[in-house]
């Protein structure tokens, strides 16, 4: 019986898998390290270029040749070097063909071979290529024995390891990849500054890297730019890796039609052209970017020109920062000088590199030497021969005759012993100790055998004879110059240097990238000229900010303007005036905080509607911004002061101002509220100062900020400030001055400063002047039941006067009065309050109270977005329980939503005389 059962073609071996999956990756990485995707520092090249260019010199593709079919190149190269995909050998190919990728292309390419606007190049089909003569100065030699070669992927070919490069390609052209654990991303750089720095480094090869820096200052990009500040190429130079910061060149222009346009002529290296002027397109149509009026690229076949046409009305500097800030024009390149150094991959410093690349060529020019010393050896080795052959030349022909065939001629010809005559000098002269003398007899080699059978007879003549005897000696020339290279290291790096500088005198050319040695630009707050602006806000979410001079001032009582369009929903919340540079804090429903630049809000007419804040700020559904506040312009301030929060509950909370230094796009928590609860005010404030709360009922409390204390958290909801009424709320919190008087001085000066005879509410205009009512005598004695008088001294007088505040309260249906802040007691903190204002059914309830200064104005704003300014100097002085005058005459159904104070010193002569401006109406 047979049996038919197959024995196992192989053994199967138990393996640990953990230790068989470490060793595959690890196997895996190295090969992608160092077969794939990490260049050779000696060359600059990875595998798949160096198997390219070494393909393209065996097709004969050569710089002086005809062009060949790229399809025929990757074919090649794939079939015999680089079993990879064809896209990745063709990919390889057009990188090095593209103007705008290689500081010195390495392929001289015909067609279309891409675009700086991301296009792809043609079919290799279509297109052509052939070496260029840079490409042609990394294979000079390469047949010289200066490289080791290695078996291709099948062992049929033979591939050099590296390339003998004449110059330090790693450092001109770059490189980029990605490996496994690791990636690289080196810069170009100017051939001739490079070249500069291997010649300082061989003059003196203790050369310290800011030395080298002061030939070799940083990258220079193919597509030009500007690189901002020296820190990012400082760091790179010494240590492998920086970030260096490139810039768009720019130039103005004027436009026939009076208009300004900014002209880029070069961009930033890697950067896509099409897709930045589509990214311009897209902030100009989000408003994220103002002041263009067209965009267009006019860029051809002789460079870049895109071309932004600025607004008649906007400033070109300012719209090229933002232009910068927002877009690639202004870009960062990552340098990471990775390589491979002993086909160990390391992480050098730009010295490194260079040392690196001269020992490699000092390697080079040694392999050289040896091997055209060896090559003139031989020749003269054969020419020795010749010289005796033709010494005894007939003896040479009757033995040659006498042979049966060659080989027998060639081993009778190197038995014999052949009188030397003169040629023993020449065998000194070149130190040939390759034929055997004896007593004056020379025996020929096997070489010489050969090389006296295949000699003509032309070479027997006299003139022949004579061009052997020249040709040895300048063989013996040439062995000596080779010996005494070989000897003299100072020798070898002379032709080290002598190379380099023919590479220079032949490829360099004038830097592109321009350093400019400032550390970074101009912040763009420095172009932007500091404006007035007023910035509204809706209940439906929209804001904008609008030039302070488009209000015109008005007398107290005047109908105001429209401050936007608004739907009927939609009511203006929240007025502020602020310069274009002034930090602002927004503070959220949710109790989270952002911050933003004044300049940085959409910029509208008086009457446009703005942008919605949720295309500004991130907020979440549900979410909207409740409240804003200012911030002084002077960071060093901040650390010294705090931040007081205000709830509409009448909570109240102290923060160090510090604590909201630092927010993010994202946003920040201030603070956390109760179910309903909401901010309604947010103010910077110093240990000294007091707050004012003030309800919408009409009534107020005053009380110093040190009574609350300062919260680490940011997460509180704080303490209570005011006890409230049913159905009240805190409406306006203010920052006051402390009071350093009595409540004596307080009484004494407020009845002082009255006049004597009574003024109805409607009846009294002011111009800075009291009012006396029966109110205010009441509340002059709201401090103590029994006030002694006292009289003040003219100096303590003007002391108070210098130090008061008034406090203006405006109601919702318009109406308003200005009070003395040393009317309003201090108590602490918790309590009812006193009387701020009576709430009347002509009054309505209250809007604001804040302190406001005589010189300045107000500017009102109501439900239906009509806006008035007026002086403060209009308004009456009058007590705490008075009810005040008009401000803005409000129609039927209108309330007044914001009050905000104006600087002092925006009436102008113009606006005071501006046509259509109301008058005062009794």
């Amino acid at each position: 019986m047979t049996d038919n059962t197959a024995a196992p073609s192989q053994e199967l071996l138990p393996v640990n898998i953990e230790a068989e999956m470490k060793k595959s990756y690890l196997d895996y990485a190295m090969s992608v390290i160092v077969s794939r995707a990490i260049p050779d520092v000696r060359d600059g090249l990875k595998p798949v270029h160096r198997r390219i260019l070494y393909g393209m010199l065996e097709l004969g593709c050569g710089h002086d040749k005809p062009y060949k079919k790229s399809a025929r190149i990757v074919g090649d190269v794939m079939g015999k070097f680089h079993p990879h995909g064809d896209s990745a050998i063709y990919d390889a190919l057009v990188r090095m063909a593209q103007p705008f990728s290689m500081r010195l292309m390495l392929v001289d390419g015909q067609g279309n071979f891409g675009s700086m606007d991301g296009d792809n190049p043609a079919a290799m089909r279509y297109t052509e290529s052939r070496l260029s003569k840079a490409a042609h100065s990394l294979l000079e030699d390469i047949r010289r024995d200066t490289v080791d070669w290695q078996e291709n992927y099948d062992g049929s070919e033979k591939e050099p390891v590296v390339l003998p490069a004449a110059y330090p390609n790693i450092l001109v052209n770059g490189a980029g990849g990605i490996a496994v654990g690791m990636a690289t991303n080196i810069p170009t750089h100017n051939l001739g500054e490079v070249i500069d720095a291997c010649c300082m480094y061989l003059d003196n090869p203790g050369v310290s890297i800011d030395e080298i820096m002061t030939v070799l200052p940083g990258p220079d990009f193919p597509t030009g730019g500007t690189i901002l500040g020296m820190s990012g190429c400082r760091s790179a130079m010494h240590t492998g890796r920086g970030s260096v910061i490139m810039r768009a060149k720019a130039e103005f222009e004027d436009m026939k039609s009076g208009k300004q346009a900014i002209i880029f002529t070069e961009i930033p290296y890697q950067v896509n052209k099409a897709k930045t002027v589509e990214k311009i397109g897209e902030l100009v149509r989000e408003k994220r970017i103002e002041g263009i009026s067209d965009l267009r690229d006019e860029s051809d076949k002789d460079g870049v020109r895109v071309v932004v046409e600025v607004k008649k009305d906007a400033v070109a500097e300012v719209v090229l920062a933002q232009l910068y800030a927002l877009t690639p024009l202004q870009t960062s390149f990552g340098v990471n000088m990775l390589a491979l150094d002993n086909g160990r991959p390391e992480l050098m410093n730009i010295k490194h590199v260079i040392t690196s690349f001269i020992a490699f060529r000092e390697e080079v020019i040694t392999r050289r030497t040896a091997h055209l010393l060896g090559k003139a050896r031989d020749r003269a080795h054969v020419l020795i021969g010749l010289a005796i052959a033709v010494a005894n030349i007939d003896e040479v022909i009757a033995v040659i005759k006498a042979s049966a065939n060659p080989d027998i001629a060639r081993a009778e010809l190197m038995r014999r012993s052949w009188d030397s005559g003169d040629v023993l000098s020449l065998l000194q002269l070149v130190e040939d100790s390759g034929n055997i003398v004896s007593g004056g007899k020379i025996q020929f080699t096997e070489a010489q055998a050969r090389a006296i059978l295949e000699l003509r007879l032309a070479r027997l003549t006299g003139l022949e004879r004579e061009k052997i005897d020249e040709e040895m000696k300048e063989l013996a020339a040439e062995i000596a110059e080779y010996l005494s290279v070989l000897g003299d290291r100072e020798k070898l790096y002379g032709i080290l240097r002598a190379e380099l500088l023919a590479a220079k005198e032949q490829f360099a050319t004038p830097r592109r990238t321009i350093i400019e040695m400032s550390e970074f630009e101009a912040d763009i707050e420095d172009l932007i000229q500091k404006e007035d602006m007023v910035v509204t806000v809706t209940s439906g979410g929209y804001i904008k900010r609008t030039a302070l001079s488009s209000y015109r001032a008005q007398k107290r009582g005047g109908k105001g303007k429209s401050a936007m369009d608004v739907r009927d929903e939609d009511i203006t919340t929240e007025l502020l005036v602020v310069n274009t540079h002034t930090p602002v804090l927004f503070f959220s429903s949710k109790g989270q905080v952002y911050k933003l630049k004044v300049y940085k809000l959409p910029l509208g007419a008086a009457n446009t509607r703005g942008k919605a804040l949720v295309n500004i700020f991130p907020l979440s559904e549900g979410e909207r911004i409740t409240t804003f506040m200012p911030l002084p312009e002077d960071e060093t301030l901040w650390d010294s002061m705090h931040i007081f929060f205000a709830t509409a509950k009448g909570n109240v909370r102290r923060n160090d101002l510090s604590d909201f230094h630092d927010i993010r796009a994202s946003g920040k928590i201030a603070i956390r509220m109760d179910e309903g609860d909401k901010l309604v005010g947010v103010k910077v404030c110093g240990e000294t100062d007091h707050a004012l709360l003030a309800g919408k009922s009409g009534k107020c409390i005053r009380f110093p900020i040190n009574d609350v204390r300062v919260f680490k958290s940011r997460t509180s909801d704080g303490v209570r400030g005011m006890k409230l009424a049913p159905g009240d709320e805190v409406v306006s919190m203010s920052v006051l001055g402390g009071i350093a008087t009595t409540v004596e001085e307080r009484y004494a000066y407020v009845k002082t400063t009255r006049r004597p005879e009574e003024r109805s509410d409607e009846g009294s205009q002011a111009n800075g002047t009291r009012s006396f009512d029966s109110g205010l005598a009441a509340s002059a004695q709201d401090d103590e039941n029994a006030v002694k008088e006292i009289t003040l001294t003219t100096e303590r007088f003007n002391e108070l006067a210098a130090a008061e505040q008034f406090i203006l309260t405006v109601t919702e249906n318009g109406y308003g009065k200005r009070s003395s802040a040393y009317e309003y007691r201090t108590v602490g903190r918790g309590g009812s309050g006193i009387v701020n204002i009576i709430t009347s059914a002509r009054n309505g309830k209250v809007v604001a109270s804040q302190p406001v200064n005589h010189k300045g104005e107000i500017m009102l704003m109501t439900d239906r977005a009509t806006v008035i300014r007026c002086p403060i100097d209009q308004i009456r002085i009058a007590g705490r329980s008075t009810q005040g005058v008009t401000i803005l005459k409000t129609q039927p159904g209108e309330k007044v939503v914001s009050v905000v104070t104006l600087p002092e010193g925006e009436i102008t002569e113009e606006s005071e005389n501006a046509p259509g401006k109301t008058t005062d109406e009794k």
